[in-house]
């Protein structure tokens, strides 16, 4: 196989939204750099949130400032309102990543408003991209797969969500299992079913690894045709809003199981695995992804 797997580096804001530690925009942005250089082109490297609510992505404006456009790096800024994509416009992000929920639990108490106020939202913001221009939009639907406040999330409702981003002309759909409940058999199911109402739109995936179940999730998506993954390097990851959250699944432990297959990523995982271990030290916390802590296979000097 030698088929290419997207990997979106999401470490920079996912990896970092829910962590103790708040780090300073020098270190932040030595972390954008670490990941640049270990082969990530894709990075979502900032989130334009309430810094009263989300305290960790502070810094916003500073860290695109400081990263050059046309660099190899395709800056994405996570938007939930139109503020945020006011925001995302006037600091030059490359691409914008909205977010809506697929619950109303969780869209109350994550972003202040429920699913029809956050669809609402979405067209409203691929409205002002049509008559204003600005930045390509991919919208990702957060607890895709299910809600920490309301239960299990309909597979219909995901697919509305779906034809209703597919009708704003957004440039990619996402689905997000925001608390890690997935199974590889729904995987395969949801996408299935939204592939049928988004057309030729890609579709990328976004799974936490909350019950040990993220690599398995991204095989499915994988073996269902999807091109295009989420992983945060270190497995680092979670959402302040939702109870119990845990990390996304490892860039490296999803770069090695791909690339021992044969897939392509464009990823150094060594350098994915000296990055992890360098946040670790600096958030002061035992890395989760696996690779980084059993090393790659085979190993590059052999046992003695």
């Amino acid at each position: 196989m030698t088929r290419f797997i997207e990997i979106v580096e999401v470490g920079p804001r996912d990896g970092l939204q829910n962590e103790k530690a708040i780090l300073d925009v020098e270190q932040k942005l030595d972390f954008i750099g670490r990941l640049q250089a270990a082969g990530a082109r894709r990075m979502e490297v900032v989130s334009f949130v309430n810094p009263n609510r989300v305290p960790q992505m502070a810094g916003a404006e500073e860290i695109m400032a400081a990263l050059p456009a046309g660099s190899g790096l395709s800056r994405i800024g996570l938007v939930l309102n139109m503020r945020g994509w006011e925001r995302a416009v006037a600091a030059g992000c490359d691409e914008a990543n909205v977010v809506v929920c697929s619950s109303d639990g969780f869209g109350i108490r994550n972003q202040g408003a429920n699913v029809a106020e956050q669809i609402e939202a979405m067209h409203a913001i691929a409205a002002r991209r049509t008559s204003e221009g600005g930045p390509p939009i991919s919208v990702t639907f957060s607890t895709a797969f299910g809600c920490p406040f309301d239960g299990e999330v309909p597979q219909e409702r995901v697919v509305s969500l779906a034809r209703e981003a597919a009708n704003a002309k957004v440039d990619e759909i996402a689905l997000a299992d925001t608390i890690g409940v997935a199974d590889p058999w729904m995987v395969r199911s949801r996408v299935e079913a939204v592939r049928q109402v988004i057309g030729d739109i890609p579709l990328r995936l976004h799974f936490h690894d909350t019950r040990n179940t993220g690599l398995a999730n991204a095989y499915a998506g994988v073996e269902a045709g999807v091109d295009i993954l989420d992983a945060s390097c270190g497995g680092l990851g979670g959402c302040p809003f939702a109870p119990a959250a845990t990390g996304n699944i490892g860039t490296e432990d999803l770069v090695y199981m791909l690339e021992r297959a044969g897939f392509t990523t464009g990823y150094d995982i060594e350098a994915l695995i000296e990055t992890a271990k360098w946040m670790s030290g600096l958030l002061d916390k035992p890395i989760a992804a696996s690779v980084s802590r059993a090393g790659v296979f085979p190993p590059a000097v052999a046992p003695a």
